[in-house]
């Protein structure tokens, strides 16, 4: 045998060898329940006929939480997107669509017993609210001569706390003085 044939032999060798590893893995998950980390099997390598694109199984890692927190989900985002975590995928229009920390009181006005605010949105639309009314993620529950109070969801998984107060005040501006 040439130099060239028994190199070429032995490349044929190895990958018999390495296919059969890829086989043997695949017959058996490997699986570390203490973790809670399961390693999918790799996809089949053949291209043959029958193995189309809706049998291959994906590649990857799948995560058993048990009560821990995930380890591949960024925390520097966490509870501050509500459409993810809601399922919501637009906004609805108006107030509703609006987070308690995008509105801002602009002020307040004395009818019939009781306060009601005027709220400034992200969308520089102004809204006129009372207690009870509906924003993304919360409720405003109370309005004074000079705040208001919305009861916030919070979306954080690893807060306490489920809800929150969030008191947003008046302020008067150097224009008006």
């Amino acid at each position: 045998m040439t130099m060239m044939n028994r190199s070429l032999a032995s490349a044929v060798a190895l990958a018999f060898v390495f296919a059969a590893a890829l086989d043997a893995q695949a017959e058996k998950p490997v699986a570390a329940s203490a973790a809670g980390v399961t390693q999918a099997p790799p996809a089949a390598a053949t291209a043959g006929a029958a193995n189309t694109a809706d049998t291959v199984e994906p590649q990857g890692y799948t995560y058993d939480p048990h009560g821990r927190r995930d380890p591949f989900v960024s925390m520097l985002r966490r509870g501050s997107d509500i459409a993810t975590t809601s399922g919501l995928t637009t906004r609805p229009n108006g107030l509703a669509g609006l987070e308690a920390s995008e509105v801002t009181l602009k002020g307040t006005i004395a009818s019939q017993g009781t306060y009601v605010g005027i709220l400034q949105g992200s969308d520089q639309k102004t809204y006129i609210v009372k207690a009870g009314d509906k924003l993304l993620d919360g409720t405003i529950k109370a309005i004074a001569p000079d705040s208001m109070v919305i009861t916030q969801q919070v979306t954080d998984p690893l807060a306490l706390e489920k809800q929150r107060e969030v008191r947003k005040l008046l302020r008067q501006t150097d224009e008006a003085k």
